[in-house]
């Protein structure tokens, strides 16, 4: 069984408001009394992708002086810049190409993939990520379940929002799972709120923003109500591959 708590879209920018949510959040995961396999952060960890955004995160998360209880994975989204992504969220060379990498544990493995298109809101699992995703399963031969994790969702949300930026090219997720049984589900961010759903016949988890959460069109105006109370996900993937999530808010 594989165990992930899961945040998203914090969008740290250097303001008190936004880093007190994070910490809020944060706080409340590592006093967690079991603790999960790995916190996974699906994009929009900075709001205009600066460095210094990138190491106010990594102290926060516990990345830089090792005192996370779990593992934390991350993938960018499409506020996060990739070079200062690297080089001060996870302590690499900075580079431009698709932040990908994979977590591996004995109840299943999370496959984190670059969804992000540099200079754009919408996203995209390029050819390079794809073609990773598919040598890496290789790699592990089908034994394990799987979780592919990135930032933007493939289907309609139903918010005109986040639905303008959504994931291109979804009839290429689409063949790669259809190839690719082993995968489980799929976990998201980007739409600010929490949201369940399918695609291509298989789970998929949309976890809530850290930073504020989106108003439906039945609840109203503004888009952003910035009062809600910041959220997480718990996600179960059991040994049968069924994945179940959780959500929680934190007042």
């Amino acid at each position: 069984m594989l165990v992930l708590a899961h945040i998203s879209d914090l969008h740290l920018d250097g303001t008190a408001r936004a880093t007190e949510r994070a910490r809020r959040v944060r706080d409340r995961l590592w006093r967690l009394p079991r603790r999960p396999d790995a916190l996974l952060v699906t994009g929009d960890i900075a709001d205009h992708g600066t460095e210094a955004e990138y190491e106010e995160a990594a102290a926060l998360l516990g990345l830089r002086d090792g005192d996370a209880p779990f593992p934390v994975l991350t993938c960018p989204g499409n506020h996060d810049s990739r070079a200062p992504y690297r080089k001060s969220l996870l302590g690499v060379p900075p580079a431009d190409g698709p932040v990908d990498s994979v977590h591996v544990t004995a109840g299943g493995a999370v496959l984190m993939c670059d969804s992000s298109i540099p200079g754009r809101d919408d996203g995209q699992l390029a050819a390079e990520t794809c073609a990773w995703v598919e040598s890496t399963l290789d790699e592990l031969g089908g034994e394990l379940p799987v979780l592919l994790a990135f930032h933007h969702p493939p289907v309609s949300l139903h918010h005109p929002l986040p639905d303008s930026f959504p994931l291109r090219d979804p009839d290429r997720l689409a063949a790669l799972l259809a190839r690719r049984p082993e995968i489980a589900g799929l976990i998201t961010g980007h739409a600010h709120t929490p949201a369940a759903t399918t695609f291509a016949g298989r789970p998929l988890v949309v976890g809530p923003g850290v930073t504020w959460t989106i108003r439906l069109p039945w609840e109203g105006e503004p888009i952003a109500d910035r009062d809600a109370p910041p959220g997480f996900a718990l996600h179960v993937l059991d040994d049968t591959g069924r994945l179940t999530s959780h959500f929680r808010v934190v007042t």
